[in-house]
């Protein structure tokens, strides 16, 4: 055989062999790509994305999208052609599989906390739409979850409402890991509570809570990688009570993410009035109770989303500003936001048409 066709016979051979190890060998990455963006004015899947009850409305022209990202499964194996596709494509991000999924969590795992966090985020959205109404809302501290195997377990429940830990009222979440760490391991610790069918039936009822308990329970040491200290294995949240129903009708989505436009919805569904004036607006961002905006992940493939679906403005959290502006798509202004009245005042100008002063975002 000649020396050129041998080479070339060689050559090929290896090519091919470096093409089946590229889709054959697993590599450690996972895939980000521009998601679903839903406008919570308007209806997904055949039902008001917003639905409420007990309350005057308004009607709401225009859009408020929230956005999404699509990220490859936790048990998806991802080869090396993937991931090189995936670098080479504009619109979708390579990252290392445990920034998605860190600790080794699970499919199933990673979908319960996303849904809770989603959960978390509507009554965020709900709590800062109405505080900035000046409409009541009813908060209290409540175990959010009882840590398997922990001191608590059998004697806190999720949903019991913490009024006090040795004998000093409870505030805010942060108050119960105080109290419990002014102990040291081994130590008893009395918790005054609501029991959460109680609470359930006041609320029913619309009373006062009649029953409340005293739960001693014995303190053990942490085991994360911080300072040792004593601890009792729950997680402390906030409940609310609110005046009337505020529904989100929203499926297979998950994540904090949407807390701003789902509390812009809000608002605007119980004002007279468009926020929007009927623009296409955008955005993104996670809100606490006090109407505070956060980062979030993945914010280049919403605003590609966004803009693939007609989106004009879009309400990018501050933190988020500079990845944001590093890559923006065509068309699309990029409004930087810090609180919910931030967003209310860059809606305004939107609304008027004076654009001229929006808080825009910049790279660096």
């Amino acid at each position: 055989m000649p020396r050129r066709t041998a080479t070339m016979l060689a050559s090929t051979l290896m090519l091919i062999a470096l093409l089946c190890a590229g889709v054959f060998i697993p590599v450690p990455y996972s895939e980000m790509s521009p998601g679903p963006t839903v406008n919570t004015l308007g209806d997904h899947d055949g039902e008001p994305v917003l639905q409420i009850s007990g309350h005057k409305t308004y009607e709401t022209s225009g859009h408020l999208n929230m956005t999404t990202v699509r990220v490859t499964s936790a048990d998806y194996k991802m080869n090396l052609v993937e991931a090189v596709y995936g670098w080479l494509a504009h619109d979708n991000k390579v990252v290392p599989h445990d920034t998605l999924y860190p600790d080794g969590k699970t499919e199933e795992e990673s979908t319960q906390e996303n849904a809770e966090e989603f959960s978390q985020s509507q009554e965020s959205a709900k709590v800062a739409a109405l505080k900035e109404l000046d409409i009541p809302v009813k908060s209290w501290v409540v175990v959010s979850t009882v840590v398997k195997d922990s001191p608590s377990e059998g004697k806190l429940h999720a949903g019991d409402v913490i009024k006090a830990v040795d004998g000093t009222a409870v505030k805010k979440p942060a108050d119960v890991a105080d109290l419990v760490t002014r102990h040291e391991p081994g130590e008893d610790v009395v918790f005054t509570i609501v029991p959460a069918d109680e609470q359930a039936a006041a609320e029913k009822e619309k009373r006062d809570p009649s029953v409340t308990k005293k739960v001693t329970i014995t303190t053990t040491t942490s085991e994360d990688a911080g300072e040792k200290r004593a601890i009792v294995g729950i997680a402390a949240g906030t409940d609310h009570t609110f005046p009337f129903t505020i529904d989100i009708q929203l499926a297979d989505v998950g994540g904090p993410s949407a807390g701003l436009m789902f509390a812009l919805g809000i608002y605007d569904k119980l004002t007279p009035g468009s926020l929007t004036g009927g623009a296409f607006v955008a955005g993104t961002g996670t809100i606490d109770d006090a109407g505070k905006v956060g980062p979030i992940g993945g914010i280049q493939m919403k605003t590609v989303g966004a803009r693939a679906k007609g989106a004009e403005y879009f309400l990018t959290p501050a933190d988020n500003c500079a990845a944001a502006a590093a890559d923006v798509p065509d068309g699309l202004t990029l409004v930087k936001v810090g609180t919910i009245d931030d967003a209310l005042d860059a809606l305004a100008d939107i609304r008027s048409g004076d654009t001229a002063g929006l808080p825009k975002c910049s790279a660096g």
